[in-house]
């Protein structure tokens, strides 16, 4: 019954599929029948006669000595490139945690790429361990993006620390991060030079989306009166969106900073843009607003609230819209019909005035 199903399985696959998926299939098949010793290729080669070239395939790759497993592959080279073995032993293992087995050799290719900027052994862990995506970056694509972020104006020096400190660029496409460097300069009018600097002073900048960096943007140019470089100058893209206005607001209403009219004049003199939105909050309440955390945390509590009503409103709003337009149709649609039945009752006139 086994040898009965094993011929009609292998017959099967020798009519529909071509040779190259008939092996693939078959290997497996033909390798457990030559364990077991039910069936032989011979009898294979019998039964399924149009199929010789594939069959002397399957012997030849049966045949074929195995394959040195992947980690005494890649442990010797990367000794020789520089890690010792301990460091050797924990880039394999993390690439065989994010990659198939079979396609490891190919992805720490990428690896390589890293060492020929100058990157230290113990460096490029550190980077691997901060993104485990680059493991998934093969060398030609690692290669690709490097060459990118030359593009874009990072000299050597420069370049490493960018690597470095925010890694996952190297996981972006090339379009992807390009898409985000026109937007500055297209929709907020940095000039290249600034791109370039805001790239490599605040990387992560370029993580975010091209959207909500316009917006932020346009909050700082028309609502805080601020200028691009001093954007550039004070670090503007290393806050969110969110705190920002949160702080703004907070000095706005206390009194502490106003926004400047067209000739870019104020009537008090504002913080510098530096002070707003430096690092430290307790630095920000006792020395630019000269405020209590807890006042702090109340408005930052109401301006939440705030924000949820706005949005409750914009909705109530739209749906009064939507209603409008409909009711406004239906009108339209009434006064259609009124004119249409007059209209008919003059022809109807008409019609009777010249039967008389």
């Amino acid at each position: 019954m086994i040898l009965r199903l094993s011929v009609q399985r292998v017959f099967r696959w020798t009519c529909r599929m071509t040779p190259e998926t008939f092996f693939f299939r078959c290997t497996r098949a033909v390798s457990f029948e030559r364990r077991t010793g039910s069936l032989s290729v011979f009898m294979l080669r019998r039964i399924c006669f149009k199929s010789d070239g594939v069959l002397q395939e399957i012997d030849r790759r049966l045949q074929k000595p195995p394959r040195r497993p992947v980690r005494e592959e890649v442990l010797p080279a990367l000794v020789q490139l520089g890690f010792s073995e301990d460091q050797a032993e924990l880039l394999l293992n993390g690439a065989c945690n994010n990659r198939a087995v079979q396609t490891v050799p190919l992805h720490l290719c990428g690896i390589s790429n890293l060492l020929s900027l100058g990157l230290k052994s113990t460096s490029i862990l550190k980077v691997l361990e901060k993104c485990p995506k680059l493991y998934r970056v093969n060398g030609t694509q690692m290669q690709q993006r490097i060459d990118n972020l030359r593009k874009l104006g990072l000299v050597e020096g420069s370049l490493q620390r960018v690597i470095s400190q925010c890694p996952t660029l190297l996981t972006l496409p090339p379009k992807r991060l390009n898409l985000v460097c026109r937007c500055l300069q297209e929709k907020c009018l940095f000039t290249s030079q600034q791109v370039t600097e805001i790239l490599r002073d605040f990387p992560s900048t370029m993580l975010e989306d091209a959207v909500q960096l316009e917006y932020k943007f346009q909050y700082a140019y028309f609502r805080m009166g601020l200028r691009q470089a001093e954007m550039v100058r004070s670090g503007l893209f290393r806050v969110s969106l969110e705190d920002l206005r949160c702080r703004h607001s907070f000095l706005e209403r206390r009194g502490q900073y106003q926004t400047p009219d067209k000739k870019g004049q104020t009537r008090i003199a504002n913080p510098s843009l530096k002070d707003v939105i430096c690092p430290s909050e307790n630095t920000f309440l006792s020395r630019v607003a000269q405020a209590t955390q807890e006042e702090f945390e109340v408005f930052r509590k109401l301006l939440v609230r705030e924000q949820e009503e706005a949005e409750e409103e914009d909705e109530d709003g739209l749906e009064l819209s939507s209603e409008e337009e409909d009711s406004e149709e239906e009108e339209e649609e009434d006064e259609d019909v009124e004119e249409d039945l007059r209209s008919e009752e003059r022809r109807s006139t008409n019609h009777r005035r010249r039967g008389k």
